[in-house]
């Protein structure tokens, strides 16, 4: 009997990591639009000159633990040019890091903002993924980038996603068909290397050990105006993602946010406020040296008389 009992709390057991680390994976998971030919993706990359081929590549995973998966099914993807001209994009297979992913191309014909958006449907994962990204292009050409594209869920941004710095608060709208998505459940989830995310993952089932995932997918819920805001404390490519939830299928409106690092930089900063301080103790050694000059010219004064 005891053998018995040892087997079903076993099985029990192993069934339950199971079942909890199916729930954790798939919430992790993010349609992520990469522009470049490699996955070392900064904010600058997202900045595109007149002219230029863009290639995007689209890849399944986990941005925070650098985790990829094999892409489920080929994308949906299109882009919306800054005068509202919408062209529909032939993604191509590809390889990236050993997983299957996609790639598209389009060339920044115009200054303004490109609105590339990807639709991505995970039946294993009952999932309907909506992610756009946005590709800057011209100076203070910033128009385009709060367009509502008539996805199912989407998420528009008040802040411009773009030239936007660590430490910025976002915040944006989710929509549901067009209304105010409510009380909806937002996930913020920022991209790391490889690298830098085995090292993130080890730290954080170090120090919380009964829920690493709190620390790598941050939770915002919507107000009734379907409103919300996040601190992008970090330098990097965010991801943040509404859900309309519900339904044998849940859909999600995703924004991928580029955020710069601090502007000036911090090396400028303290230059600045060291300048005073120096300045002012060259001034006091001048007239030190001054007063002793003086008064060895007095002495000497005194003795030659």
């Amino acid at each position: 009997m005891k053998s018995v009992n040892y087997q079903k709390i076993c099985i029990m057991a192993v069934l339950s990591l199971i079942f909890f680390g199916t729930i954790g994976v798939s919430t992790a998971h993010f349609t992520m639009l990469f522009p470049g030919e490699d996955m070392d993706v900064t904010a600058l990359d997202y900045i595109a000159k007149e002219g230029e081929t863009m290639t995007i590549r689209i890849v399944w995973g986990h941005p925070c633990e650098h985790v990829l998966f094999d892409c489920p099914v080929v994308p949906e993807v299109y882009v919306r040019d800054p005068d509202g001209v919408v062209t529909n994009l032939d993604p191509s297979e590809i390889e990236v890091e050993g997983v299957k992913a996609y790639k598209v191309s389009f060339t920044v014909e115009k200054r303004g903002d490109y609105i590339l958006h990807a639709k991505l449907n995970v039946p294993d994962h009952k999932l309907l993924d909506h992610t756009k990204t946005i590709i800057h292009c011209g100076e203070e050409e910033w128009n385009g980038w709060d367009a509502e594209l008539g996805e199912i869920v989407e998420t528009v941004p008040y802040v411009r996603p773009y030239g936007i710095e660590e430490g910025f608060v976002f915040s944006a709208r989710a929509l549901y068909e067009g209304e105010p998505l409510q009380d909806a459940t937002v996930e913020v989830e920022k991209y790391y290397s490889k690298s830098d995310g085995d090292k993130i993952v080890k730290a954080a089932e170090s120090m919380f050990f009964d829920d690493p995932p709190m620390m790598f997918t941050r939770v915002v819920k919507t107000n009734k105006n379907g409103d919300f805001s996040y601190t992008l404390d970090e330098p990097g490519i965010w991801f943040v993602g509404a859900y309309k939830e519900g339904g044998d299928t849940e859909e999600r409106g995703v924004i991928i946010v580029p955020v710069l690092e601090s502007f000036p930089t911090g090396e400028s900063k303290v230059e600045e406020k060291t300048l005073p301080s120096t300045t002012l103790e060259y001034s006091t050694i001048g007239i030190t040296i001054i007063t002793l000059i003086i008064a060895i010219m007095v002495i000497v004064t005194k003795k030659i008389r």
